[in-house]
């Protein structure tokens, strides 16, 4: 019988072997961890449509926070849940909003341990749950919306976020932050644009731990899932007007478009984990129908694979601190 000379298993013979010649691998350093901290509660609230996510406190925030920074994750994402929401979403540039204070009590306990990123959005903060102003057709009104967000970037700038993260799909978002952001003295602030951030089914776990009141699709200012160049277009015009960091949102359902955009971005590029994806893996292993560790090492290095440089996640503290062992 005659053998193939190439024979790649032998590659695959050990735990050493298949190390060894690993084409990706995670650090804790590419991972960012997202927080929600609400206002008014004493505990932290478990979030059951995340099992194993909570509303933190200002004070379980901080002491997440510092598990992170210890494992080595690189970054922090803080998401507020404020009690009150007004039309206009006035509570999201307040600087004494519950994003601001948990970014400064964050940036507080990890100094540059991290980094420290503020998510620049409307949508925690209108009663309609909207990602923005609304215009008189009920839509929401682009420009109007522009110069709140620069409000917001200002207001986490001034709170201590080292990145702001314009994720609402406004036209001309990142050149507005990057104005208002020059403006308040926060030239040195980055700029991590959801540029490629599409229509999906799965963030609705996310909209129960921020508390929505949106109900419906965003499709007239989110991506619609068909379109691949419609993403590079958008990731181009980002970078144009001054983006640091570029991001496609959803991570697991859009690696093509993470690959792409990894093939012609000059800046690094950032893909989220959203919760959709973490719920159902999380659901899945809980009935016995997958096994959770390996699922989740394989979702996130699936996204290393596919180009991404900075994986947003919900697990990140955890993996960081199974890979540092």
């Amino acid at each position: 019988m005659s053998f193939p000379a190439d024979r790649p298993r032998r590659l695959r013979r050990t735990t050493g072997l298949r190390a060894l010649v690993a084409e990706h691998r995670l650090h804790p350093s590419d991972l960012v961890q997202p927080l929600f901290v609400r206002e008014g509660i004493d505990e932290p609230r478990p979030i059951p449509a995340m099992p194993g996510q909570v509303q933190h406190t200002r004070e379980s925030a901080r002491k997440a926070a510092a598990a992170a920074a210890q494992a080595g994750v690189g970054g922090l994402m803080i998401f507020g849940v404020p009690e009150r929401k007004h039309p206009d979403g006035r509570g999201a540039w307040d600087e004494r909003g519950i994003t601001q204070l948990a970014i400064g009590d964050v940036a507080a306990e990890v100094g540059d341990a991290t980094v420290v990123i503020g998510d620049v959005n409307l949508d925690e903060y209108t009663d309609h749950g909207q990602v923005g102003l609304l215009g008189d057709d009920g839509d929401v009104d682009n420009d109007a919306t522009l110069a709140a967000y620069a409000r917001v970037a200002a207001a986490q700038a001034g709170a201590g976020a080292h990145v702001v993260a314009p994720s609402g799909m406004m036209d001309g978002q990142v050149a507005a932050l990057r104005a208002g952001l020059d403006a308040s003295g926060h030239e040195r602030v980055t700029i991590l644009a959801y540029a490629a951030k599409y229509d999906s089914a799965f963030y609705g776990p996310f909209r129960t731990a921020v508390e929505s009141s949106f109900t419906g699709a965003r499709s007239t200012h989110q991506q619609d899932p068909a379109n691949l160049r419609e993403a590079l277009r958008e990731v181009r015009l980002d970078r144009e007007e001054g983006a640091d960091l570029v991001m496609v949102k959803p991570a697991g359902h859009y690696l093509d478009v993470v690959r792409r955009v990894a093939d012609t971005a000059d800046v690094p590029v950032a893909a989220y984990q959203v919760s959709g994806e973490y719920a159902a893996i999380e659901i899945a292993a809980r009935h016995g129908i997958l096994q959770r560790e390996r699922a989740i090492e394989e979702s996130l290095v699936a996204i290393r694979r596919a180009g991404a440089q900075i994986i947003l996640t919900y697990w990140a503290t955890e993996v960081a601190d199974r890979l540092r062992t």
